[in-house]
Parts: C-alpha cells; structure tokens; sequence
C-alpha cells in the first residue's frame, strides 16, 4: 500500500500558497467608492479574514499544531460570518428587485 504522506503534504502546500496569492482582486479594491459600498466593502474583507484563520488553524490541526477546540471555533465563527455576508447579499438582492419593479 502506497503512504499517502507525500500528496497529504503536497495538498496542504498547495492550499497554503492559493490562499497566500490573494485572488487578483487588488484592482477592485483600490477603487473609490460610496460610503455604503466601503460599509460592504469592509465586512467582506473582514470575512475573507475570519476563513483565512480558520483555514490556517485547520491546515495546523492537520498537522497537530492546533488545539481541536481552537479549530471548531474557528470554523464556527467562519460559518456564521458566511451566513451574515449570504443573508446580506440576499437583502441588497432583495431590495434591487424592488426597486426594479417600481412604476415610474
């Protein structure tokens, strides 16, 4: 039977350096916007944060450098962050579609 250390290591140097490359998204984020667009702007930033810990802390789990409790509330924080940016994303939807349906 093969040891599946080698692609278990290659998986998590492959996952560490995509989350260090940042997504190319420098270009949209220097550009001025309104103070609700910063509002948004900012929240989705701090959730990109709040995964990028979580999977930090998972990536050390795997490895035994992360307490398990450390990770779950981590994970945890994650997900209700994700929920708060979808429930967001699903309000501003929301809202469009009404505006979109006035007379005018």
């Amino acid at each position: 039977m093969p040891n599946p250390a080698p692609s278990i290591n290659a998986a998590i140097n492959a996952y560490s350096n995509a989350a260090k490359s940042g997504g190319g998204l420098d270009a949209r984020d220097n550009a001025s916007d309104g103070d609700f667009a910063n509002l948004v702007k900012g929240a989705l930033k701090d959730a990109v944060k709040i995964g990028k810990e979580s999977d930090q802390l998972s990536m050390q789990a795997i490895t035994d450098k992360a307490d398990i409790s450390q990770v779950v509330t981590a994970v945890a924080e994650a997900e209700v962050t994700l929920q708060t940016v979808v429930a967001i994303r699903d309000r501003v939807i929301e809202a469009y579609q009404n505006i979109i349906r006035m007379p005018m």
